[in-house]
């Protein structure tokens, strides 16, 4: 007897799933793509760079592989619950309050935290359509409905935001600047978004990559915070800082969202050895102005010289750019990645963002910049890799 025929809609797999007679997770989990990675490795090659995660080509400050280390001795003791030390060095260095503060294992588990708290079935949570892939996730995970909005010229378009929001929505989402696109909203434009929102959304500003943008009409939202009872700023310690490997990031609320943020955070959501490397990383603002120095060079150069071999890069403020490519055979983003991949240089693919013809590129040291230049001009050229 021939087995019944399988669904393979993400909707039907659900379906079957849940009629099974087991454990069933909630409804809208099974209709997540799991979040992957940049990849990290070229198999066979001695000496790889790896441009796919838009981390810090200068690597975190010596103070704050110093204060990693003097961990060690320690390993036994839980760390501080609220992690007090780090809260407070976030909020000397940006003249906030500190009990305003939440820290987490990295921005990624604040954006989770707040979809949590204000997301469940039937509400709804606003991001755009190249917006960072957590967005949708961490709605989905949460039993609600992520609602996509178009970008206009691959960047969030406050008109088009403002009419998707219903009565149902409870969560917007902006990456600002955004990933993987690198463009941003001036802070006038968010300041309009913010006006036109209902008072019971919550605006969520991600400003992860805040410290490279170089804009006099850019704000990564603090003021507006202080100022609001609807708005929230997250931060990352894995850009700037160099402390991706430790999962570290902080989050700046009205007070009535950092209670119930804490009240559902784990009781020792960030390790000791992170808060020790924050507290100096934090305080060591020379490395942050190399890092930013060294960004608003290269990020320059990369987006010029790619211009001139006749790839579109759109503007950006990050420390990355997306190259775009024709679709012709032979000049196609897959294949510039898989030439690339060969010789060294791994680059991160973005159709889960909706761009299937581009790659994102961060930016990396001298060595690693100009290689990306030479090698995209022998790929366009037709030369091996």
């Amino acid at each position: 007897m021939r087995p019944a025929r399988v669904s393979t809609t993400p909707q039907e797999v659900e379906a079957y799933e849940m009629s099974a007679p087991r454990p069933q997770p909630r409804p809208g989990v099974l209709q997540i793509q799991a979040y992957v990675p940049g990849k990290s490795s070229a198999p066979g090659l001695a000496k790889v760079f790896k441009l796919s995660s838009n981390e810090s080509p200068l690597g975190a400050s010596p103070k704050a592989v110093a204060a990693f280390r003097s961990v060690a001795e320690t390993l036994h003791d839980y760390p501080d619950g609220s992690a007090t030390a780090l809260r407070e060095a976030i909020g000397q260095a940006f003249g906030l309050d500190p009990a305003r503060i939440v820290c987490g294992a990295g921005s990624d588990e604040l954006l989770n935290l707040l979809a949590h708290a204000y997301v469940g079935p039937g509400d709804e949570a606003i991001h755009t359509l190249h917006g960072f892939l957590v967005y949708r996730i961490a709605t989905l995970s949460s039993g609600g409905t992520p609602v996509v909005v178009p970008e206009t010229n691959y960047t969030a378009d406050v008109d088009l935001i403002l009419r998707a929001v219903t009565e149902r929505t409870r969560l917007v989402f902006l990456a600002n600047p955004n990933n993987p696109t690198g463009t941003y909203l001036p802070f006038d434009e968010v300041r309009r978004l913010h006006a036109g929102l209902p008072p019971h959304v919550l605006l969520v500003l991600d400003a992860a990559y805040a410290e490279y943008v170089r804009r006099n009409d850019y704000e990564a939202g603090i003021e507006l915070v202080a100022t609001s009872e609807n708005v929230v700023m997250c931060r990352t310690f894995s850009k700037i800082h160099g402390l991706a490997a430790l999962r570290l990031g902080w989050m700046y609320g009205p007070p009535h969202v950092v209670d119930a943020i804490n009240r559902i955070r784990g009781p020792f959501n960030v390790n000791a050895a992170a808060i020790a490397a924050g507290v100096a990383a934090m305080q060591d603002t020379a490395h942050v102005e190399r890092s930013v120095a060294h960004n608003t060079r290269w990020l320059a150069w990369l987006s010029e010289e790619i211009g001139k071999l006749g790839l579109e890069v759109t503007p950006s403020v990050a420390n990355f750019v997306l190259i775009h490519f024709p679709r012709e055979p032979g000049r196609t983003a897959a294949e510039a990645d898989a030439f690339l991949t060969r010789r060294g240089l791994i680059l991160r693919q973005v159709g889960a963002y909706h761009l299937p013809h581009a790659l994102r590129c961060s930016v990396g040291s001298e060595e690693a910049n100009r290689l990306v230049v030479e090698s995209l001009r022998d790929f366009l050229d037709g030369k091996a890799p």
